[in-house]
């Protein structure tokens, strides 16, 4: 009893101070928790799936898969020679995985269903960065049994979900806004990416771009830089510096070869739209399939080991193959082979519900084929392309059109290989495949950009406002004055409605306002001797079909609470009022039609979609 009122106590007092101290000073201690707590996730998931990949592949299968030089593998075998001793074991591990995820995942945690990074994406947005506190823990869990089984799958959807997860509790305990919260689920994804690839700079960015398809998350980029290097540093300190791929020393890039960098991005642009519409083609069957959802990760397991006893190299995340291609030392059709069968694999691994990311198989499948036409092209036509080059920028190339995230994508790259020599050609290759990709996307709860989000949506009031007009919120049954009336009668009348202000009229026509701020300044002596029309101001309208941006100014201008409705300049008849109050309700009703039909577009696409 005791240790818990301490442990209430160290809340209380950690929240007051975080309230005290200014916003960066905040964040950088936050910032510093969380890619402490990230980084530690990390070691943790990397140690729990490299385990199961011994376990089940390794010992049980007995398939002794390579690894890329940064994560083990002491040197490349000049002549690999694939010697499986178990092969008809894989769909028995890959269909016993996806059962054991199914169940897991579907009893305990339903939205750590697979690739991750889409739920925290919607998490931003919808759901006000809300993860509840099981999710790292399934997630873990689920993740190292579906890639440790063999299914294809990465380790940066995962990790993404376990960071942000941790971030938001975080949030919750300490009482954090809603928007810190939102800070805070981006420094858990930040921290996990930038850590379990060694890509700090990358992993910040990519928390900062993967939300939109044509926008970043600007207001969090200090707290994401802390905790990415944060996490970073722990990983480094335990695994070394070292990057996970290494690359030869003599790659190199003729400004020449320019030409078929940009065919590399138009090539990888389209293959990133038939790559998404198989994914999600093969998420809309195992959602129609009358099947139950324990089940669905299992039959797409069994279906992934199937393929994979043809094609073993489509297992696992299949980094050693890369590592294999940025040497040159796969045959074209293995690398164009292996790429091609990739994406069957990690779309029924993980559209059936397995639990991955789909960073890892979009490497391998960019670069893969990526490497493999630029073997061809060079044997075809007898040229000299560099093969490491075009591997390292194909991966590039093709998470910039799938993920939306050009920027990361080469940044990522870059830091996990060390190719920044290439940062040239990548610039180019990822802006074609990008454009060319158009709005499709891996992630399908990006939106387009900051305004389009509902945690946005306050911050763009003006943008709404422009979006409604006068007519549409007034008030049309207006108490007016005439001209003739007394200023005693607009005291009663003030007493009676409660308002402070009136229109007033003569023929059905607006002359003027009187309001009790005018009256109060005529002696009392004098009210039932004047009348409206000997004080009354000329009236600042508003007219029907302006939008209510326009209004607000106009009342912040001239300093009045209340505008009388015409129609038109030429026409003065009165056709309500609009008040402060009005524009609020206004506003409001606007929001919540906005997000109606969010969530109206939300249901449709996922019934399309399944």
């Amino acid at each position: 009893m005791l240790s818990r009122a301490r442990y209430l106590r160290t809340l209380k007092y950690s929240k007051m101070y975080l309230d005290r101290i200014k916003s960066l000073e905040k964040w950088f201690i936050l910032g510093t928790l969380i890619g402490i707590i990230s980084g530690f996730s990390a070691v943790l998931l990397r140690l729990l799936v490299d385990t199961a990949l011994y376990l089940c592949l390794n010992n049980i299968a007995g398939y002794n898969f390579p690894l890329p030089l940064g994560e083990g593998e002491k040197e490349l075998i000049e002549e690999l020679e694939l010697e499986i001793e178990r092969a008809w074991a894989f769909p028995l591990l890959t269909g016993l995985g996806g059962l054991l995820c199914g169940i897991i995942v579907y009893i305990f945690a339903p939205e750590a269903e697979g690739h991750g990074t889409d739920s925290v994406i919607h998490a931003f947005h919808r759901l006000r960065g809300l993860i509840r506190a099981r999710v790292p823990i399934v997630k873990s869990i689920a993740t190292a049994i579906t890639i440790g089984t063999g299914g294809s799958a990465g380790r940066e959807g995962p990790i993404a979900q376990i960071g942000a997860g941790f971030g938001s509790w975080i949030a919750n305990i300490l009482h954090l806004s809603i928007r810190d919260r939102r800070i805070a689920v981006l420094c858990g994804v930040a921290g996990g990416i930038g850590s379990i690839f060694k890509a700090p700079l990358g992993g910040a960015i990519f928390a900062l771009e993967v939300l939109y398809k044509r926008d970043f998350e600007f207001d969090a980029w200090v707290p994401v830089f802390i905790s990415s290097i944060v996490g970073y540093t722990i990983v480094v300190s335990l695994w070394g510096p070292e990057h996970i791929f290494a690359i030869p020393e003599d790659i190199e890039f003729n400004i020449a070869e320019l030409p078929f960098f940009f065919l590399l991005g138009v090539i990888m642009g389209g293959l990133a739209i038939v790559y998404v519409k198989i994914f999600y083609g093969i998420h809309r069957f195992f959602k129609k399939a009358k099947i139950n959802p324990y089940l669905r990760p299992a039959l797409g397991g069994l279906l992934t080991g199937l393929i994979g006893i043809a094609v073993p190299e489509a297992l696992e995340m299949g980094y050693g193959w890369i590592q294999y291609a940025i040497f040159n030392k796969l045959s074209t059709e293995r690398m164009l082979l292996v790429g091609a069968t990739k994406i069957l694999t990690t779309s029924l691994t993980v559209a059936s519900g397995g639990s991955g990311g789909v960073f890892a198989p979009s490497l391998v499948i960019g670069g893969l084929i990526g490497g493999g036409l630029v073997k061809l092209l060079n044997s075809v036509f007898d040229l000299n392309l560099n093969t490491a080059g075009f591997v390292i920028v194909g991966m590039m190339s093709f998470f910039s059109a799938v993920g939306k995230v050009p920027l990361a994508a080469m940044i990522m790259v870059a830091e996990m290989t060390g190719g920044y020599d290439l940062l040239i050609p990548a610039m180019l290759a990822c802006a074609t495949s990008y454009l060319v990709s158009g709005g499709h996307s891996i992630y399908i709860s990006q939106v387009f950009s900051r305004i389009e989000s509902p945690a946005h949506l306050c911050e763009f009031n003006v943008d709404i406002l422009k979006t409604v007009k006068v007519k549409d919120v007034m008030v049309k049954h207006v108490v007016t004055v005439s001209p003739e009336a007394k200023l005693s009668d607009v005291v009663n009348l003030v007493k009676k409605t409660g308002h402070s202000g009136f229109p007033v009229v003569s023929d059905g026509k607006l002359i003027g306002m009187v309001t009790y701020t005018d009256v109060a300044k005529i002696p009392v002596s004098k009210r039932d001797k004047l009348e409206v029309k000997d004080i009354m101001k000329r009236p600042i309208v508003a007219y029907e079909d302006e939008s209510l941006d326009i209004v607000i100014h106009r009342m912040i201008t001239y300093r009045v609470g209340r505008l009388p409705v015409i129609k038109s300049r030429n026409d003065y008849h009165l056709l309500g009022i609009l008040t402060r109050h009005d524009i609020i309700k206004g506003y409001e009703a606007k929001i919540e039609q906005l997000y109606k039909e969010k969530r109206e577009h939300e249901s449709q696409y996922v019934e399309s979609s399944s």
